[in-house]
Parts: structure tokens; sequence; C-alpha cells
């Protein structure tokens, strides 16, 4: 039985006379630039596509990595039924450039619409899913209430949640609970984020945990040629990356790489903020502190005098960690929750990160168990890491126990494509029969 709230009615009343408030809002991102004023309209729920004919699959991932952890199993479900239209929406410019780049040709992006009720039944009337799929933890009232109204089944997939996020939910009293109960089935990253979810009212016969889909996500792409250059150009030169830093990690990086380069004066690190649009601030602060170093933004390339190299690119991580065996992950010496070790654990490169991972508790937890992945604290206990982990022994043991654990995940995305044709083929099971 589906439960009911007061909370989330006056939501959804308030959703259903907000328009205005929503096109203000619209109009201050685009003025921020955070819209893309040619595909505004998506975000009012007017496609920009036609819908094809035949049954489609919508998934929606708020971030560029719940997106990214998807490519995999859409390879998977296009490979099953070569008949069925995905779709994938995304809140974000910079996810809907990365899905521009990695979705294949014939899936379709759009922007995701605004939690107001008369954009998301657009956006519904016009696409008509037959299943919809939400990652990880972004749950719009609105949109979850009229999804299961107009009668398609949801599934929450990667599930997870925070600590913080529970006791949030728990404030809202039986909203979490009322929403939930829309889903017929939720697979849940770890055991934590179940309890979690069952503590809210998610019934128990409907949760299962499957491990992250991060796991059985394929290796980062990157350009062979770019990688074959840029190879050539390091040469025998100790490389170590700092991947997907955040703002106040960038000193941290550079304290613990000037200690490096002590004891290891040809060393270079690879330095790639999480959002490149700040390359131009870490430039300011690299050149006021005196570092030889170049700019990938700019076009420049490292030499043999190169310090640092600023990659301040989109889309590169899978070039930079096949180039460097050693990687730190960044927002993680910062409260940002750390980002996904198994990128990196992937493509044979050993893993450092910083003690503030509640993204990925359960992932460096299990990594750290079988010595496939290093914590640090600080930029001091960062570079004697780096300093033993020059050692290529050393390094390719900690890559080799990683990537075995990285490896294991093609289960998980075994489970969730098994649930969703299973759910599929029900779902056109009844309609066959309702028609008859």
């Amino acid at each position: 039985m589906r439960s009911r709230s007061l909370l989330l009615w006056l939501y959804l009343l308030f959703s259903r006379h907000a328009t205005g408030l929503a096109e203000r809002i619209l109009a201050g991102r685009l003025a921020r630039g955070k819209e893309d004023a040619a595909r505004i309209n998506e975000r009012r729920g007017i496609a920009s596509q036609a819908r094809p004919d035949g049954p489609l699959i919508w998934f929606h991932a708020a971030s560029v990595g719940e997106a990214l952890s998807l490519l995999e199993l859409i390879r998977r479900i296009r490979e099953e039924r070569e008949d069925l239209t995905i779709l994938v929406t995304t809140g974000t410019v910079t996810s809907a450039a990365v899905m521009g780049r990695r979705l294949p040709a014939d899936v379709i992006h759009q922007f995701v619409p605004l939690d107001i009720i008369g954009f998301i039944r657009s956006f519904l009337n016009h696409w008509q899913p037959d299943l919809a799929i939400w990652t990880e933890s972004e749950l719009w009232p609105a949109m979850i209430v009229e999804t299961h109204r107009q009668g398609c089944p949801m599934m929450l997939l990667n599930a997870r949640i925070s600590q913080g996020s529970a006791r949030n939910w728990r404030w809202l009293g039986g909203m979490a609970r009322a929403l939930l109960s829309r889903f017929y089935l939720v697979q849940a990253q770890d055991d934590l984020t179940a309890s979690r979810l069952r503590g809210l009212g998610l019934l128990p016969s409907r949760i299962e945990v499957t491990g992250t889909l991060k796991e059985g996500a394929a290796a980062l792409p990157h350009d062979e040629a770019q990688r074959q250059d840029l190879s050539q150009r390091l040469g025998t030169r100790p490389a170590w990356v700092a991947a997907s830093t955040h703002a106040g990690e960038e000193d941290l990086v550079l304290a613990a790489h000037r200690a490096v380069l002590r004891s290891n004066p040809r060393a270079i690190l690879l330095l790639v903020p999480r959002h490149p649009e700040r390359g131009a601030d870490i430039a300011k602060l690299l050149e006021s502190d005196g570092w030889t170093f170049v700019q990938r933004s700019t076009g420049a390339l490292p030499d043999r005098d190169t310090q640092v190299y600023l990659a301040d690119s989109l889309g590169e991580l899978g070039l930079w960690y096949r180039l460097a065996p050693i990687s730190f992950l960044g927002g993680s010496l910062v409260d940002v929750g750390g980002h996904n070790p198994f990128e990196p654990a992937a493509l044979g490169s050993a893993i450092l990160y910083g003690p503030y991972v509640s993204n990925f508790t359960d992932i460096f937890d299990r990594l750290q168990a079988v010595d496939a992945a290093w914590q640090v604290r600080d930029s001091e206990s960062l570079a004697r890491a780096v300093d033993e982990l020059m050692n290529p022994e050393r390094a390719a043991a900690m890559a080799n126990a990683a990537w075995e654990v990285s490896s294991t995940g093609a289960a998980v995305t075994d489970r969730a494509l098994n649930a969703i044709l299973e759910r599929l083929e029900q779902r056109e099971a009844d309609q066959r029969n309702a028609s008859t």
C-alpha cells in the first residue's frame, strides 16, 4: 500500500503553482552560465528530440559520476534489446558535455526538468517511459509522484544515502516513506545504506544489497596517440597524479610534491582539478609559489624541467591514470566525500586518499583491507606515501590488489541488468494482456 504524507501533499501543492519562481531560477542560472541557452526548454520539460517508436527506458543521474557509472549497464542493455530506446537525463552543463562524448549515438540525452509538476507532465507525456530508473540518491518528490501516477514502474539503482541525508529525511516525517513506497525495487550499494533506507520506511522486501555499479563500469577512455606522446615526453621520470582536487586541496598536494622533489628531483606531478574552470586560479597559485609548470588548457606540454603539469581539461582522467602509477584521489583531504576509487584501480594505478571519503566508505574499506589503497592524513603523510610508492614493485603490488577488487564488479552490473529486463518483460506482458 502506498504511504501518504501531509508534507508531501504540501510540497506538491507548491510545485503545482511555482512555475513563476522556476522561471526566475532558470533565468538566474542562465545568467551565471549554469544552463545551456540552446537547450533551456528541456528544463521546462519541452523535449528537443522526437520520441522514437517502441519501448523506452529512462535513466536519471544527478552528476557526472553517476551518469558515467551507467555506461556499461547501458551498453549491456543495448546488446540484449536492440529494439529499446534509452533516454538519459542529467542536471548540469558539465554532465551534458561528458554524456555528449561518451553516450552511444543512438542514446538520447536531455536535461532533466525542474521539479515543477507542469514541467514534469510535459516531459512524461512526450517520452512516455516504460521504465524509470533513478541512480544513487537524488529523489525529486514531484518527479517521483508524477512518474508513478502515469503507471511507469520505477527502480532506484546504486542507492546510497549518507548519515546526514538520512537524518534530514527523518525530520520530514513520512515523506521519505511515501516516496520510497513508489519504487518497486531498490538496489543498494552497501548494508549501511540498506539499513538507513529501511529506517526511513522502505519495505525490506523491496531492497537488496548488490554493491556499487561503479565496480562494473568499463575503464575510462583515453586518446592513445596522446598517451604515447606524453609517455615519451615524460620518459623515465617518476610521475604521480592528484586527481579531482578541490579548493583548499591543491596547497596540501603541492606541499607534498615539494617534499617528494627533495628525494626524487625528477618527479612530476599531474595536477587535475575536479572543476577545470578553476585552472586559471590554480595557475596563479603555482606561479606565485615559484613552480615550474605548464597548463594543458593553453596547449602547452611538459618538458624535462616541468615540475607540475596542470591538467585543467575535462574527461581525460583515463589518460592521467594510465600515465601515472600512483594516484591521489581528491575530495578526500577536504570534506567533500571523496571520488570513485575504481577508476584508477581499473587502470593499474596505486591509490592514495584522505580521511574524508563518506561517499565511498565501503569501497575504501574493502580496498584498504587487502592493502589496495593507502590512507593519508595531511601533506606530510601524502609525501611519505608517494615516496614509498616510487618503488615500482611496491606500487605494482598495491595496484594489482586494487585491480582484483575492482574486477569483481561485473556481477553488480549483471544483477541490475537482470532486474531491469525482467521488469520490462513483465510490463510488456501486462500491456499485451490488457490489449486483448
